[in-house]
């Protein structure tokens, strides 16, 4: 399938009020419960939810107001990807790299690209990621090439995690430039790009991430940004991480929220705990006492986070205090993490055997959890932490700290 499921630009809302947005993120998030279940059943793209996210302004809430977005707070960017993956994580994780990569160009960007392709988001495009390659070393080891040719410059190569892609109207790729990692823009549709869902993935089954194909793509040379060094400070992967702890904590309130329902009426008590509900069982009142405090505790986390990142400021930038925001990020995906994780699973056990049942759709949360929480393993994110505070070492740079 190939790029014919991008939005309509110029037809965007731009909002400047943190209550407007989450006002309409609650909207999109009480239409999008309802058909969860068949969109996971049947790997049907949420397309008319991601239009409106994108149509009624929620795509430019983190652009600043000198660019013409909404200049919203990082809170209230968190709070939005929270409340939408409470209802459909897949929904939730489509826009994420999108808002990655307007922390990218801000960071990195000239002043001409960031007006350019700061303006195209304002008006209602969206960013696609063309993500990391199969075969490789590592996720940051690039084979795509960008060569000069008598026709300009052409991009050729193949992606996969491309989550965003088939819905954008901008591919955001990796490749090398003479030795130079650099990022490419592609407006689409444009010849020699295929996207292609080939996502076969247990969760997360509607966010298409997967493979895109580049063969000779021609690349406009003002639309190339080059990756920083690794000592330049940034607050693109302490962002990034930020909606993915996000979209975490909202499949976690997703399954919690599922399982209390279920567990009060649609699910039987076990013989000996001699209760006529099973909402009654000692056991499962306590588990659910330990989960709601786990998810509790997990928010605030999420919410410090949010708040470190918005007390910086980015023209002072400096390693000490990007350092600072990223492990208390990294805090709060490691609680996210493990309560998405332990909900989704709960959920089942408290349900017992007739939750599992293919009409209730409850085996989605975990599913969706342990799926989304592998983007990037928590163990490297304990280590970063253990690390940081015991020998005031600094997490590495990339989107995935």
């Amino acid at each position: 399938m190939t790029q014919n499921n991008a939005s309509n630009p110029g037809s965007a809302a731009v909002l400047n009020s943190d209550r407007d947005a989450l006002i309409i993120a609650r909207h999109i998030a009480g239409q999008a419960k309802a058909g969860a279940i068949e969109r996971d059943r049947q790997r049907i793209y949420p397309i008319g939810l991601l239009n409106q996210f994108t149509q009624l302004g929620l795509g430019s809430i983190s652009v600043p107001r000198q660019f013409g977005g909404g200049g919203l707070s990082f809170q209230t960017v968190a709070e939005i990807f929270r409340l939408i993956s409470a209802s459909d994580p897949s929904l939730g994780q489509i826009p994420q790299n999108h808002f990655g990569l307007i922390q990218f160009i801000l960071a990195e960007g000239t002043p001409a690209q960031q007006q350019q392709l700061l303006s195209a988001v304002v008006s209602g495009k969206r960013l696609g990621n063309g993500g990391p390659e199969k075969n490789t070393r590592h996720t940051r080891d690039v084979q795509a090439q960008l060569v000069t040719t008598s026709q300009g410059e052409q991009l050729s190569g193949e992606k996969f995690y491309s989550t965003g892609a088939l819905f954008a109207d901008i591919l955001v790729t990796t490749a090398m430039q003479a030795q130079q990692p650099v990022m490419a823009f592609i407006p689409l549709p444009a010849a020699g790009v295929e996207i292609v869902d080939d996502w076969s993935g247990i969760g997360q089954r509607t966010t298409a991430s997967g493979t895109v194909k580049l063969h000779q793509v021609a690349v406009d040379p003002q639309l190339i940004i080059p990756l920083p060094c690794a000592e330049k400070p940034t607050l693109r992967g302490a962002v990034s991480q930020l909606i993915q702890a996000a979209i975490d904590a909202g499949i976690a309130q997703g399954a919690l929220d599922d399982a209390l329902e279920f567990v009060r009426n649609s699910s039987r008590p076990w013989v000996d705990a001699e209760v006529s509900r099973n909402a009654d069982d000692p056991y499962i009142l306590a588990d659910v006492g330990r989960i709601g405090t786990e998810l509790t505790a997990a928010n605030a986390l999420l919410v410090r986070a949010a708040k470190a990142l918005d007390s910086l400021d980015r023209q002072s930038l400096s390693a000490e205090n990007c350092a600072w925001a990223s492990i208390a990020v990294a805090e709060a995906k490691v609680l996210t993490t493990e309560v998405a994780l332990r909900a989704s699973e709960k959920l089942l056990e408290w349900g017992g055997s007739r939750a599992t049942l293919l009409r209730h759709g409850l085996d989605r949360h975990w599913r969706n959890a342990r799926t989304h929480t592998l983007h990037d393993p928590v163990r490297w994110k304990t280590h970063a932490i253990g690390n940081y505070y015991l020998n005031d070492a600094q997490p590495a740079r990339h989107a995935w700290i």
